[in-house]
Formats: C-alpha cells, sequence, structure tokens
C-alpha cells in the first residue's frame, strides 16, 4: 500500500519520486526524474515535467505546468492557471533544450490564478504574486507584486497579510497574528518574531 494518493486518471512515469501523503488528482502527468515532496496537493490537470523540483506542503491548483527548470521549495502555492516557461526566445524550428533556464520559487510564496512567472528569475520567501500578473525580473522577500507589469506594490506577512505603512520606528505589524517587520535596508524585510535562520513551526 502506498503512502500517496495518485487519482487512477493520472499517468506517472518512471524513475520519479513522490512523497508521503501527497494527493495528485485528476488528468495529472509526473514525468520521469520529477521530485515531489511529503503533503503536497496537486489539483486537476497538472504537469510536471523532468527534473522538476517540488518541496513539501506545496498546493497546486487545476491546471498548472511545471517545465524543467522549475523549482518549488516547501510551502509554495501555485493558484489556478498560473504559467510558468522555461526558455526566453523560443522558436519552433530551434531546438533550445540545452537553454532551459533555472526559475526558483522560495518557501512560503503564492502565486495568483492566472499570472505569468517568465523564466530565470527568483521569487522572494512569502512573496505574493497577485492573480493575472506578469513578472518578469527577482521578486524580494516578502514583496506584493501587482498588475502587467508586475510591480513591487508593499509587502506581505507570513501569514498572507498585507502589511500596512512602517510607523516612527519602521516597524510594519501584520494585521492578523500581530508579528512584526522591518526594512532593515531598500527592499530587505525581516520578520522580527521569527528570524530566518530558525526553523519554521509546523503551522504559523
Amino acid at each position: 500500500m502506498t503512502e500517496y494518493y495518485i487519482h487512477p486518471s493520472s499517468i506517472i512515469d518512471n524513475p520519479s519520486s513522490i512523497g508521503a501523503r501527497t494527493k495528485i488528482w485528476h488528468f495529472c502527468h509526473i514525468m520521469s526524474g520529477a521530485i515531489i515532496g511529503q503533503n503536497c496537493r496537486l489539483g486537476q490537470n497538472v504537469m510536471v515535467a523532468t527534473n522538476v523540483v517540488i518541496g513539501n506542503n506545496v498546493k497546486i491548483q487545476n491546471n498548472v505546468s511545471l517545465y524543467e527548470g522549475v523549482i518549488l521549495e516547501d510551502d509554495v502555492f501555485c493558484g489556478p492557471s498560473c504559467v510558468f516557461t522555461n526558455v526566453i526566445n523560443p522558436r519552433s524550428q530551434i531546438s533550445r533544450h540545452n537553454e532551459y533556464s533555472r526559475t526558483l520559487v522560495r518557501q512560503g510564496a503564492t502565486i495568483g490564478a492566472n499570472a505569468t512567472i517568465l523564466c530565470g528569475i527568483t521569487i522572494g520567501r512569502y512573496a505574493f504574486i497577485g492573480a493575472g500578473c506578469l513578472v518578469r525580473t527577482d521578486v524580494p522577500d516578502y514583496g506584493l507584486i501587482l498588475g502587467v507589469p508586475g510591480t513591487l506594490k508593499g509587502w506581505m506577512s507570513r501569514h498572507g497579510y498585507r502589511l500596512p505603512n512602517p510607523d516612527e520606528n519602521g516597524i510594519m505589524v501584520c494585521p492578523f497574528s500581530g508579528w512584526h517587520y522591518q526594512e532593515i535596508e531598500p527592499q530587505v524585510i525581516k520578520c522580527l518574531e521569527w528570524p530566518e535562520d530558525k526553523p519554521l513551526p509546523s503551522t504559523l
């Protein structure tokens, strides 16, 4: 008896790695060489290409394709029909299989529905990409990206709430958790309650 669930309509190519308690729902395709961590949820019609790496506790909603070169760290959320790429200048007549770019989505980041992520960039920890955005450049930790093209519009807490303007001491307080954040240098945000080098709790 396996430790994970795969719907009978899905196709899993071997060799691939799927962690315990992961659920893969209808009409998914996991290609050989893909690595999927523990406690993940893949919705309907998700494709995971060769050599894609998915961490633990990742949620991928319907109609998402993860092409070779994409890496999702732990606790990432991919909204419905968000789009990843792996070649910056594709041509049907020219093979670019040796030119795939790496796209890294760091721990805890959220990518909204129908957002498009160009290849070769890094989305920082706990960043939040709004629905329908076009992301063309690296995103800092906790960054809130909105619009087309996507631009930095503010900061999000680890709990997924927009941080208010800083007080006279430069502190931003999450309206949900009460955790404190501070911009220690331009576009570098730190959470004062939970430093980056401290292991995260099982739940926030």
